[in-house]
Order: structure tokens, then sequence, then C-alpha cells
């Protein structure tokens, strides 16, 4: 290979690829941008990203990950995307409409001459014979089931070939058993005993009983995979939410308009009022008010200026904004939201292994009863036996399906987190939406969770003797080196006062307790007044000053220079207006609510007295509050716990239910089950019904299907004969069957509407 050509097929990847132009002749030959082709001269086409990276699962059966469309090789459902498509794909649902309407038209007037022949034969033309009538039935009932009903045949196979029997088991046993059974009938009819044969020597034939079968199953087919198509709703309103293009400012001031896949971290856009937020960034220049409920579920709108960050696919209500974007594609927090809702409703619940064993029995067993009910009925039953015997068989098979009983648990989990993204309530999976029902404990953080987490200083005090603005620098110069909440609200005052800061050498950091380093030569220490005076630092004599900063629920740090207390800064976090409303409610929906804080004690209970909290744990460590976490656990308590920042991760980590706020750290959001996007304790209130809704749901589609299955196959087989007469039809039962799957599916879709 050439050097030219070598050069050209260089693609720097380590830089963002949203294109790759290659030559249509020679593919070896790559590069980032337009251009020829340097063996042949054609000029260079871009790349189309194949299709196939999507991935297809299985909503019963989650650990089935396919490259492509299929049905699953364990229940023989259709597979979906692991992620929704904006663009639906409806080939599964065209497949099977197809046959469903085409086995329709053949199977009603099957349907009607059978139906004539067997209750009024009167109102058929005299010179129509019933042999002529059964070829009627069999030519119109033969593409029915051969053709309509061959997916069926083909996973029914597959079941038995690989022995993960499913519903398709089922279906083609019952369907198959009564259509040979015709084809005997009506080819070899002195096969059967005499008592089986008419006075013409014909036998009766169940062809229309296999076509509407086969028939019905279709039409369950039909409505189950539009029912599912939206359980899958809210991914697809979360994908809508994002404009098709932006408006990006290039280099030389002019804009053009480009599609969303072209857009580049730093790109500067500018969005004009009524738009959608492109990608997530920050504001350059502009103010604006935003409506972010898309996101956060909140209503009210935001007020934006140069500085804030903006989310993407919120609306820009009225004013025009230039901003950067800094999160494009998979990063923004659009489609992290998405991926997140697609692996919670891909999830499988705890309470769903219930449905697995039981299922994992079922089918075996009705092949079991199946055969059972033919030998009862073909030795102790009525003539003609045999059919009695094929008949019964037949719809204990058919109604026997179990696919109800499997899609009772996946299909509220994935309406129910949906539900929850709407409301700006990301959860991670299915097992942390059924424990949060059983929670009775919720432990909250007070900084960040109860409060805004934007601290400022707002009390000062300088022993005599030092310089404030000195104290000031040094305290500010410090803490700019510090990850602590409160630094930022240190740094910020001294910007307030212009003071400049100075260089920290030797920066040291004891988490939970403090801060030292050295500023222009002196000994800085900044933190708690246990941390001082394990530095040898007396601060005895600002006790009483610190006390009533704390009464006032205000955060207190001691300072010392050159090991001589200096100065204390009074630091206020507000509360959040919406804390104390969650608190309350959250209370009467019988939670016992705990705050735990690193903050002095005296902090902690102001704070905790206006929001109406009675258990406070103050000073306390980030390990100290995962042993908290775990104390309440071994007493018997379902805890949860709120919290934002890194030093509230090993609690998350260790609670029942972890909640992240989702204006918190990333560590803390990681190691939680529960993100609130908003950061609003409300929203807990919101997941602690929806929770409780979606588990309700679950035991009540557990319990029609179960219910459904017990009771349906006993009567399919016919023990309500000796005592009523009633012996259910083939058809019936393949309509029973039919409808249970869709009547699981419509139940779960009520959770849409569920008032949380």
């Amino acid at each position: 290979m050439s050097q030219e050509i070598k050069e050209c097929c260089q693609v720097d990847y380590s830089k963002k690829q949203d294109d790759i132009y290659t030559c249509p002749m020679h593919p070896e030959v790559r590069q980032n941008a337009p251009g020829s082709c340097p063996k042949c001269g054609m000029a260079l086409e871009r790349e189309v990203k194949a299709l196939s990276s999507t991935k297809y699962t299985c909503p019963m059966h989650p650990e089935i990950i396919q490259d492509s469309p299929g049905s699953c090789p364990k229940c023989g459902m259709a597979l979906e995307p692991m992620v929704a498509q904006i663009e639906e794909d409806t080939d599964e649902l065209d497949y099977m409409s197809r046959r469903f309407w085409i086995s329709l038209a053949l199977s009603i007037p099957v349907f009607v001459v059978s139906m004539t022949s067997d209750l009024a034969p009167e109102l058929l033309p005299s010179t129509i014979s019933m042999l002529s009538i059964q070829w009627f039935l069999f030519v119109l009932a033969t593409p029915v089931v051969l053709w309509g009903g061959w997916p069926f045949f083909v996973r029914g196979y597959n079941s038995i070939r690989t022995w993960n029997l499913n519903m398709f088991t089922l279906i083609a046993i019952g369907v198959s058993a009564a259509y040979i059974y015709s084809l005997f009938a009506l080819f070899l009819p002195s096969l059967f005993p005499p008592l089986m044969q008419t006075e013409d020597g014909l036998v009766h034939v169940y062809f229309e009983a296999a076509a509407v079968i086969t028939t019905l199953v279709l039409l369950g087919q039909v409505l189950e995979l539009k029912a599912r198509s939206k359980t899958n709703s809210a991914i697809k309103t979360l994908l809508n939410l994002a404009p098709n293009n932006a408006h990006r400012i290039n280099e030389d001031a002019s804009e053009e308009d480009i599609s969303l896949e072209f857009i580049h971290v730093g790109d500067k856009l500018r969005i004009k009022p009524g738009e959608k937020i492109p990608v997530d960034g920050v504001v350059l220049e502009g103010s604006s008010n935003l409506d972010e409920s898309m996101i956060t579920g909140e209503p009210i709108l935001v007020s934006k200026t140069k500085g804030d960050q903006l989310i993407g696919a919120t609306l820009n209500e009225n004013g025009t904004l230039i901003m950067q974007a800094q999160k494009v594609g998979s990063d923004t927090m659009l489609a992290q939201i998405v991926e997140m809702v697609s692996k919670a409703q891909r999830s499988r619940a705890p309470i769903q292994q219930l449905a697995d064993k039981v299922s994992s029995y079922f089918v075996p067993a009705v092949v079991i009863a199946a055969i059972l009910a033919f030998f009862v009925w073909y030795i102790f039953g009525p003539e003609p036996r045999l059919a009695y015997a094929i008949v019964s068989a037949v719809a204990v098979l058919i109604i026997a399906c179990p696919c109800a009983l499997g899609l009772a648990t996946p299909i509220s989990i994935m309406v129910g987190t949906g539900r929850a993204a709407l409301s700006g309530v990301l959860i991670k999976d299915a097992k942390t939406l059924e424990t949060m029902e059983r929670v009775d404990t919720l432990i909250v953080d007070k900084t960040g969770t109860l409060t805004l987490g934007k601290p400022k200083v707002t009390s000062f005090l300088v022993e005599d003797g030092f310089d404030e603005m000195s104290i000031l620098k040094y305290a500010a110069s410090l803490e700019r080196v510090s990850e602590h909440p409160l630094a930022q609200a240190v740094v910020e005052y001294a910007k307030d006062s212009d003071v400049e800061l100075g260089e920290v050498l030797n920066f040291k950091s004891t988490t939970g307790k403090g801060i030292e380093g050295e500023i222009q030569n002196k000994k800085v220490a900044l933190g708690s007044e246990s941390f001082l005076e394990s530095l040898g630092v007396s601060t005895q004599n600002i006790t009483k000053e610190a006390d009533a900063l704390r009464e006032e629920g205000k955060g207190v740090i001691f300072m010392a220079v050159d090991a001589k207390f200096c100065a204390i800064l009074g630091i206020e976090d507000p509360i959040k207006a919406t804390s104390e409303e969650a608190i309350k409610e959250l209370i009467k929906e019988g939670l016992r609510v705990v705050l735990i804080s690193g903050d002095n004690e005296t902090t902690a209970r102001a704070v905790a007295k206006k929001l109406g909290i009675n258990e406070v744990h103050a000073g306390i460590m980030p390990d100290g509050k995962a042993k908290i976490v775990k104390e309440l656990q071994e007493k018997g308590a379902v805890v949860a716990m709120a919290g934002d920042g890194i030093n509230d991760a090993p609690a998350l980590a260790q609670a029942d239910v972890g909640i992240a706020m989702g204006t918190g750290t990333d560590v803390a959001i990681e190691s939680a089950g529960i993100t609130l996007i908003k950061g609003d304790l409300l929203s807990i209130l919101k997941v602690l019904k929806l929770s409780r809704a979606t588990m309700k749901n679950i035991r009540q589609n557990l319990f029609f299907a179960f219910v459904y299955n017990s009771a349906g196959v006993p009567i399919a087989a016919g023990v309500l004969y000796p005592y009523f007469g009633i012996l259910l039809s083939p058809v019936i039962a393949a309509a029973a069957m039919s409808f249970s799957s869709v009547s699981v599916i419509v139940n779960a879709l009520r959770l849409k509407n569920t008032k949380i």
C-alpha cells in the first residue's frame, strides 16, 4: 500500500466521529472528510451506520439478546428493541395483521357453514351433501391452519426442540390435534368405529375449530403487540422531546441550521423564543425563562442567565439565548434518562421469580392434564367418546396459556418506570421499585437534600489582633482547593469582598473534619471545633458566639493560623421550599423520618425542628452514616436513604433503597437506586405512591393469571359436564386464551394514569 493511501486510511478515532467517508469500489479507503479515492479517483461517500446496532430482547426474558428482530427461544414472544425508537418497528405487527385479516376472511364462511350444518341444516340447500360441506370446510380451513398458523407451529416446534415449553407448544399441539383428526375423518372415515359414523358413513370434522382457533390466536397476537407498544410510550415521549435541528454560529459569525447529530462539544448555538434546547450546555449570552417540566416534572418556569446550565430538550419560553454545547449525543441528560429507563424496564423484579417457577412447571402439567382428560373421556365419556376426548383435550391445551402469567410482572414494571421518568424520577431497576413499597424508614441528609445546597457566608467573626481581609484571603485560598460542599461559599464570599486569593502548599484534607495547608508561610486550618482542638488549638473563648449561630440553623467553620484561633464563619444553607411539605406528607404515609448530618447537633436540630423531624443524628462521619443505616436494618427496618454528596455514597449503597438528588454528585447518583432529577423531596412521595401502585397492579395481574388458569383448565377438561352438561368448546377456549394476555397488558397500562 502506498504512503498516500496509508495516510488516507488513517482515521483519527481519538476524536468524536460523526462521519467516516469511504470509496464504494475500495472500502479499505477510509477518511474523516469528503474527498476522492487515491486508487480510482471516485468521490468518497459518507458511510452509513448499520442499523444492526440496535439490540432486541424479550420483555419476559431480558437475558435473551439478539442483533435482529425475531422470536424469543424461551417463550416464543416477538422480540422488542432494547431501547425504544422514535420510528417504531412495526414489522412483526404488520406480519401478524396480514395473516390475521386473511385468516379471518377465510374463517368466517367456515364458521358460518359449520354452525349452520350443525344447528340448522334445513337452512342449507338440499342439493348440497354433507360430504361437500366437509370438503368446503377443508379447502378454506387448510390455508388458515397451515399458512396463518405457520408461525405458531414454528415456535411450537422450537420450544419442543430446545425444551423451553411455552404457550406456542400448547397451541401447536392443540390445533394440530383438531386438524389432523379432521383429516383422518374426511379421508379415512372407515377407520373410526361405527358409532362415530353417520348413515352416510361420514365422521364429524373439526376444521372450523382449527381455523377459528388459529384466527383468534392471531387476533390475540395483534392486540398484544399493539398493547405492548404502548408500554414504551414514556420512552417514546422522551425521545420525541429533542428537536431535530439547531442553529449553529460559525467562527465567521454566520449561522446555519444543522441536524443534532452534527453538533460537537464547544459549538455555539442560538436558541430562539419557543424553541427547544438542542443539547446540554451553558448560557454564554442572553436571558430567558425555561420550561424544564419535561425533564424534572416541575411546571414552574426556571430563569436562565449567563453561566447557567441548560438541559437538552427543555423549552425556551421568551428570550434569545446563545449557548455553548457541553454534552452531545449519548452524553446528554435526555439520552442518559432514556438509557436508564430502558435498563430498568428490562430488569426483573424479585416477585417475578414466583411466576417463573410456576410457568416452568405449568406447560408440562397442562400437557399431562390434556392427556388425562382425553383418556377419561375416551374411557368413561358418552358416545362418540373419541370425539368428546379430542374436544376436551384440545380445549385444555388451548385455554391454558401461560403468557398472561409471564407478562404480569414485566409489563407493569415497564409502565411504572416509564411513568416515573415522565415525573422526573429515574428508577435504576425493578428490584428497587419493588423494595420501595416496603420502606418504613427514610433517612435524609441535610445539606443539598433538605437544603438548597447553595450555602452562603452570612457571619464572619474575627478575633482581635487579626486583619480581617488577610484572614479571609487565607480562608478562601484554602477552601478553593477543597471539595467540601461549603467551600465554594467561602470562595464566593471572598470574591464579593474583592479579595485576591493566594497559592496553597502542603494541602491536607481530613474527611468530615477539616482542611489545612500553608499560605504565604502561614499554617492555616479550617474545620470543626474538634478538628482544631486535635491540632492543639483552643476554641473555648468563642463557644457562645458559635452556639448562637448554630441555634439559627447555621453551620460554623472554625479557623486557626499558626495554631492560634483567629475566626469563625457562619454559613447558612436555605431550606428548600418544598422540604417542609414533603416531610409532613411522608410522615402521613407512615414513614419514620430520620435526619443524619455531619453538622454540629445544635445546627442539625434547628433545621429538624423547622421541618418537624424528631429523630436527629448529628456530627456523623460518612462511615457513620452507613453504620446507622445498618443498625436500623438489623432492627428490622426497611431503610431508604436520601442524599446528594460524596460523603453520602456509602450510606446510599448500604440502604435498601438509595435515593440520590439529581443535583448532587455523580458518585452519589451511581450509588443510588433512585435519582430525583429535580432534587426535590416531594419526588420521594411520588415514587413511594408509584411503587405501591405498581406492586398492587402486579399482584392483580398475577392473581388474575393464577385464577384464570386454575379455573380454566378443569372447566375445559369437562368437570362441569356431569353436573350441568357444560363442555367448553375449543373455540371459546381460544377466545379466552387470546384475551387473557391483552387484559393483563390493559390493566398494566392503567398505571399511566396513576395520580402521584
